[in-house]
């Protein structure tokens, strides 16, 4: 009898939570009518709305009328970045982003570039963290109209110093924008920014959902053509029953984040000292201590990225790479190349509420095996 599939990609989707998968069930009953209307099945769908937004506005602490749910969290980065340059076109044509955003906001900036925009790349160190003098210098520049950092990044886990950051856009009167996809539902996001954007599917709740967080006074302007719902800043009709599954298992994630945060952090420690002592000519990225706690990326010299996770998902073990073998442009990770580091045979390991120390043990146990025998079926032998 075979061993049960691990599931090791919490970063790309975490499975679903219990609370989101209840409160679908009991959604989808009152959840289908249009919140707009005015008859009773409406009034009914209008009220699960605004409880949604009220509970998720209270988890991020902010005001419920700055929340809008979106049809993922790419639509509301798209948003964010677009809303945000729309709403300052006046002010300028620039944009300020960090090497290593999450590629929803760098195709929206190709997007504002190829309408004839400006944008100004900041550089990160081998760490994966932002250089924050070539950010104070590229946000004092005339004509920038907003800037993009990533709270944390997604495929090595560095934290980013959002709050530093911050401080640098407000002396120089540019609002920040912050794609909070791997954090919220994990950790609070640093003070200071003007939007925010995050994803339910990355802290358990049903694809399918974004959240676009725009504060108060914050110039922005929907890049889409007009539309009364959600105060005007996403068009189309809600997945209603998504959003409050959304809504209830982000409070719920949030309430256990401290306590998983302890619990998943040893884990990632483990790998990172194993990995790095039993398997040869790896490189382990990423901030060794300031960075997320469920998340590792590793990359192994001499090993196909694509081939390397085929042997572990035969092996019953789902985790991902940022890696140009798994990568439809046919590039190495964007991430990765910023910060200088090994990019093939790249893996990506993100832990969620359901991983067990079982599961990690039995990853790290046949890790080294997979690894060798991909070498050696390459000719590398030896190491």
């Amino acid at each position: 009898m075979s061993a049960s599939p691990v599931y090791l990609d919490a970063a790309t989707a975490a499975p679903l939570h219990p609370v989101a998968r209840q409160a679908l069930l009991a959604a989808l009953d009152d959840g289908w009518a249009d919140p707009g209307r005015l008859y009773t099945q409406a009034r009914r769908a209008r009220h699960l709305l605004d409880a949604a937004r009220e509970a998720t506005a209270q988890t991020l602490g902010v005001r419920a009328d700055e929340i809008s749910f979106t049809p993922s969290g790419t639509t509301a980065a798209h948003a964010a970045v677009l809303g945000g340059l729309a709403g300052r076109r006046r002010v300028g044509p620039t944009l300020v982003h960090s090497a290593i955003e999450h590629s929803a906001v760098l195709h929206a900036a190709e997007r504002h570039v190829a309408a004839g925009g400006t944008a100004t790349s900041v550089p990160v160190d081998r760490w994966g963290r932002l250089d924050l003098d070539g950010w104070a210098a590229a946000v004092r520049a005339p004509g920038v109209a907003l800037a993009a950092l990533i709270a944390a990044s997604h495929e090595v886990g560095t934290r980013q110093p959002v709050a530093e950051a911050a401080r640098e856009c407000a002396e120089a009167g540019v609002p920040l924008f912050v794609d909070a996809a791997q954090v919220v539902g994990r950790e609070p996001v640093p003070a200071g920014w003007s939007v925010l954007t995050a994803s339910a599917h990355k802290w358990g709740g049903p694809p399918g959902v974004g959240l676009l967080v725009v504060r108060k006074g914050t110039r922005w302007e929907s890049p889409w053509p007009a539309d009364e719902r959600e105060s005007g800043r996403t068009p189309g009709t809600l997945n209603l029953p998504a959003v409050v599954a959304a809504a209830a298992s982000l409070r719920a994630a949030a309430a256990d984040a401290a306590a998983e945060a302890a619990r998943l952090a040893p884990l990632v420690d483990r790998i990172r000292a194993r990995v790095a002592a039993e398997v040869p000519d790896v490189e382990v990225v990423g901030d060794p201590d300031d960075r997320l706690p469920h998340l590792v990326t590793f990359s192994c010299l001499y090993v196909d990225g694509e081939a390397l996770l085929h042997a572990l998902d035969r092996r019953g073990f789902a985790v991902s790479s940022g890696s140009s073998c798994t990568s439809s442009t046919l590039r190495p990770s964007h991430v990765l190349e910023a910060m200088g580091v090994l990019s093939h045979g790249n893996v990506r390991v993100s832990l969620h509420r359901e991983t067990t120390e079982t599961d990690v043990e039995r990853f790290l146990a046949e890790l080294p095996d997979v690894v060798a025998r991909l070498r050696a079926e390459a000719g590398v032998v030896g190491l």
